[in-house]
């Protein structure tokens, strides 16, 4: 389907039409395109399905109070009787329309039946999403898990509309603190062949790597979690590393020993987050590497690209790049005084790369502690020609996780959650499921407060497994009547209250999908879903409306509605990376 499909886009052409009639025949001096036209859901299910403010807004250019001309507005609507129910105002000049079964029964039939639910954009892109990217020096944290989740729904979200995209890894694998994790890793090999270690606790000694790699102690800045014990041992046990390990350490060749440590435990640490990616359904067109940026020359050489802007200037033998110039509180180095490029170049480079590669929009989500860092990066990529709009950094905030309504620290050594696989390890069987719909129900932007307590709860109080109920009670229903449904027996159907509800949420998927898709919002269609299935739960209650007790006629015509809200609960909590299974322990 076409993205101006929607319904609320075709209840939008229509008060267009209405507010177009209502100027030449009241207001023949107005220019309808000038004027405010905007619709908005109901406030109150009771009023309607959809309202405009148009007169309140207007109200000035009409020359006329917002009721009188919310009432004259209603006349001109009320004449499309194939589209609306019902249109009204209320004070203090609201018009509310309430759309016609019949129209709707035809919309979900050009639609939802034939699986048409994601309309597709005029202009679609060739998109480049980078997301989780964490430093490949220990196991995903839980806000990477959170990054992960809600990102991989950005992807199905944006696919999902027409867009081309690809889903972007980035491997920090260069720089000291890649050096530091090899530093550490060897003093961790060390220990388990017996030798003494010692613990650094700061660097004011003045004390060299060379110094503190001949004494086995781990830098200030180095790292200490128990899973390089893991990786330390499990290089030992390689019989490749493990002879190349103990001939550099007879010879005492400990830097370059620990130069070695370092790619052997960033791959080890990649070849770990990959597997906690897999489990979490999570996968990636490319992982990139920094490392491969610098072997290419493209991070200096990206430095002449940002000369040319006439952004760069040079500073006490620094190259400086004037990112003053586009919001930063500071101008920023990207190349030291002894010629090595800095962070932020790397950066640059690397999105430049991402231009070069033609992508029309790129979007990254960035860690909770990045806010700074985003003017100075837009600003460079604006300095290398790249459109400003076409570049958009999302910040995964933080993640708390709740147990009996109290933070849970994330300490490792305290027994405690830290990582994505520890979450998941907690959750269970249905870890996947629960996790990924948990981490998309709030705006990523925002603190989220992860109940733990309610993630393992198997009920219907939790919010996953009560949309999962709901797609299972639609199967269940199909395994005991069969699922032979039918539009005409449908049209033919009594349209009560619960019946009209629950084809109008229905209805509203493509839009909701747009929506979600145009604004990076996955969480607005976890709450959709929510007031899908609670609507759905409403119309399975109605005696009137059990398949099993009616006649064919209208079990044919439920079916039909029944069939209806199972495919958009399957396509819903597809997009946020859930499954829908057929079959569940528990019922509604």
């Amino acid at each position: 389907m076409k993205e101006t499909d929607t319904l609320k886009n075709l209840v939008l052409e229509a008060l267009k039409e209405g507010v177009k009639a209502y100027c030449e025949k009241e207001a023949p001096h107005l220019n309808p395109s000038e004027l405010k036209v905007r619709i908005e859901y109901s406030r109150e299910e009771s009023f309607g399905d959809y309202s405009t403010s148009f007169a309140l807004e207007n109200a000035k250019q009409l020359g006329k109070k917002p009721l009188d001309s919310a009432a004259l507005l209603v006349g001109f609507l009320q004449t499309r009787t194939d589209f609306f129910e019902k249109v009204d105002f209320t004070p203090p000049g609201f018009v509310n329309f309430r759309i016609a079964p019949s129209f709707l029964i035809s919309y979900l039939e050009s639609t939802v039946q034939k699986k048409d639910t994601f309309p597709k954009l005029e202009n679609p892109k060739k998109v480049n999403l980078e997301f989780v990217s964490a430093n490949p020096t220990g196991p995903l944290n839980i806000v990477s898990a959170r990054a992960a989740a809600t990102g991989d729904a950005f992807a199905n979200l944006l696919r999902a509309v027409g867009n081309q995209l690809d889903k972007e890894f980035y491997v920090n694998d260069y720089g000291n603190q890649v050096f530091l994790l090899g530093v550490s890793t060897l003093v961790r090999i060390r220990e388990i062949l017996g030798e003494s270690s010692s613990v650094q606790e700061n660097a004011e000694d003045g004390r060299s790597i060379e110094d503190l790699l001949a004494h086995n102690a781990i830098p200030a800045e180095g790292y200490r979690g128990d899973y390089l014990k893991v990786i330390a041992k499990d290089l030992l046990e390689n019989s490749n590393t493990s002879s190349e390990i103990k001939a550099h350490l007879e010879k005492k060749e400990y830097l370059l020993l620990a130069e070695k440590c370092s790619r052997w435990t960033v791959e080890s640490n990649l070849i770990w987050q990959r597997k906690d990616l897999d489990l979490f359904g999570v996968e990636f067109d490319r992982f990139f590497s920094e490392a491969s940026l610098h072997s290419a020359g493209k991070v200096l050489g990206v430095l002449e690209n940002l000369k040319k802007s006439g952004k760069v200037f040079e500073e006490e033998g620094k190259q400086v790049f004037r990112s003053t110039d586009y919001g930063d509180d500071k101008d920023r180095v990207v190349v030291r005084d002894d010629g090595r490029p800095t962070y932020l170049l790397a950066d640059i480079a690397y999105h430049s790369d991402k231009i070069q590669r033609g992508y029309q929009k790129i979007i990254d989500i960035w860690g909770p502690d990045h806010h700074g860092y985003i003017a100075r990066l837009a600003g460079a990529v604006q300095a290398l020609g790249y459109p400003k709009e076409n570049f958009q950094v999302v910040i995964a905030q933080q993640v708390n996780l709740l147990m009996g309504g109290q933070k849970v620290k994330m300490s490792k050594r305290a027994g405690e959650f830290q990582t994505m696989e520890d979450l998941l390890g907690y959750l269970g069987k249905h870890a996947k499921d629960v996790a990924r719909y948990f981490f998309v129900m709030r705006s990523l932007d925002s603190p989220l407060d992860f109940d733990l307590d309610l993630a393992k709860d198997e009920s219907d109080k939790n919010p996953v497994f009560y949309l999962q109920y709901a797609h299972a009670r639609v199967s269940s229903i199909f395994r005991e009547v069969g699922t032979d449904s039918d539009r005409q027996a449908l049209e033919e159907l009594e349209m009560t209250d619960e019946r009209k509800r629950l084809l109008f949420w229905i209805s509203r998927f493509p839009e909701e999908v747009l929506d979600a898709a145009l604004t990076l919002e996955p969480h607005r269609i976890a709450n959709y879903l929510q007031n899908l299935a609670r609507a759905f739960t409403q119309f399975y209650i109605a005696k009137n409306n059990r398949l099993k007790d009616s006649d064919e006629r209208t079990r044919l015509g439920l079916a039909r509605i029944c069939q209806s809200t199972q495919i958009v609960l399957a396509q819903g909590l597809g997009l946020l990376g859930v499954s829908a299974p057929e079959r569940l322990e528990k019922d509604l």
